[in-house]
């Protein structure tokens, strides 16, 4: 890069400018894609090394603290700065243990989030599931020195799931003691069928008015489900909840019964509800797992405590399948709450929601509203045999 940081400026702009045209030649001619993503990989490279040489500018400028500082070096870094936020990449600076450490705009809208509060977050946390565990690899060998990486991953958070290419590249600079990994987005190189399920539009629920409408909804429904006859609820009743849920709330609903007080070991899988889409097979694999042998619902069964992971980090707080692969990934699993079925004389079970990466999460405010309903379910079930 050259000394002149007004060239380096010039070089942005017209950088802005290709990637604002590839952009828009996308729009219009969505047949094309792999010709514009190819042209797009390439302006991703070269942003690269204009990224990589203000590094270096900026790792010189710290060099030699107990120099004078002089104005024109703090122009320079705020140029620098300003140089890498406005970039019309999403780019996003990992230290050495996958943290943000630094995020320009692109990258923070990308991410759906603001830079301040994007910063210091696991970078990993932003990945969908399905495509964490690979990119955590990918993002291991860069470290290692094994040379750039280039994947297909996805983003998934809050509600919405998108598909993009990821280019990963080692930065070793004077001033950190271990190496950096600059991350690059750009639009995805090709489809995926097994990416798992297709993005959301924005869901109306995420208005205050509409969403409350539809808890009091669920509410009802449930409670006119319960009190339908004079017999205990069991087996069909359950199964029958348990599909209100996954129509109204939910993705996937599981309902554990604990046959023994404070036992969670001797809880039984009663009832597993999931969407039409997955794959043969998996839902009554789901029903085969032990409950007492995960995180959850072993804690919700032993303590009676609720549980919400507005944003899923651990993967494996569901247990795992028989191939070895967590539940929550192979659900494709966004968001997750856990409340106990609690009855007359304690705890009777568990009832677990499960959102996936694509809708939004739960919130506080359906934690609430599960936990009334979960209280409902305890006290209708039969006594214990």
């Amino acid at each position: 890069m050259s000394d002149n940081l007004a060239d380096l400026q010039r070089e942005i702009n017209a950088l802005s400018e290709r990637v604002a045209a590839l952009g828009n030649t996308h729009a219009t001619y969505p047949d094309d894609a792999q010709g514009t993503a190819e042209a797009a990989l390439a302006e991703l490279e070269y942003a690269e090394r204009l990224l990589g040489d203000a590094g270096a500018e900026l790792a010189r400028a710290h060099s030699n603290p107990a120099a004078p500082r002089r104005s024109g070096e703090d122009n320079d870094r705020v140029l620098l700065r300003a140089v890498f936020n406005e970039l019309s990449v999403p780019v996003v600076l990992l230290d050495h243990d996958g943290y943000i450490r630094r995020i320009n705009n692109s990258g923070a809208e990308q991410l759906g989030g603001a830079p301040g509060y994007l910063t210091g977050k696991p970078f990993a946390h932003f990945v969908d599931l399905r495509k964490r565990a690979a990119m955590q690899s990918w993002l291991a060998a860069v470290l290692r020195g094994d040379g750039p990486a280039s994947l297909e991953s996805r983003l998934a958070q809050r509600g919405w799931a998108e598909d993009v290419h990821l280019t990963l590249t080692r930065l070793e600079l004077p001033t950190e003691a271990q190496p950096l990994v600059l991350v690059a987005m750009s639009p995805p190189m090709h489809g995926d069928e097994e990416e798992g399920p297709a993005p959301l539009e924005s869901e109306v629920e995420d208005q205050v008015v509409v969403l409350a409408a539809r808890r009091l909804d669920v509410l009802t429904r449930m409670t006119r489900l319960l009190l339908r006859g004079t017999t205990p609820t069991r087996g069909l009743a359950l199964t029958e909840a348990a599909d209100l849920l996954a129509d109204s709330y939910a993705d996937w609903v599981i309902i554990d019964v604990c046959d023994l007080p404070k036992d969670p070991q001797a809880a039984r899988r009663a009832t597993v509800v999931g969407p039409a889409d997955v794959p043969d097979g998996q839902t009554e694999e789901v029903a085969a797992l032990p409950p007492g042998d995960s995180d959850i619902p072993g804690e919700v069964l032993g303590r009676g405590q609720s549980l919400l992971f507005p944003l899923i980090e651990d993967e494996s707080v569901l247990g795992h399948l028989a191939s070895g692969a967590p539940v929550l990934a192979a659900l494709g699993a966004g968001s997750l709450l856990s409340v106990p079925l609690r009855g007359s004389r304690g705890v009777r079970g568990a009832l677990t929601l499960i959102r996936r990466s694509n809708r939004g999460s739960f919130r506080l405010a359906d934690l609430g509203l599960i936990e009334e309903i979960g209280e409902h379910i305890g006290l209708a079930l039969p006594p214990r045999p």
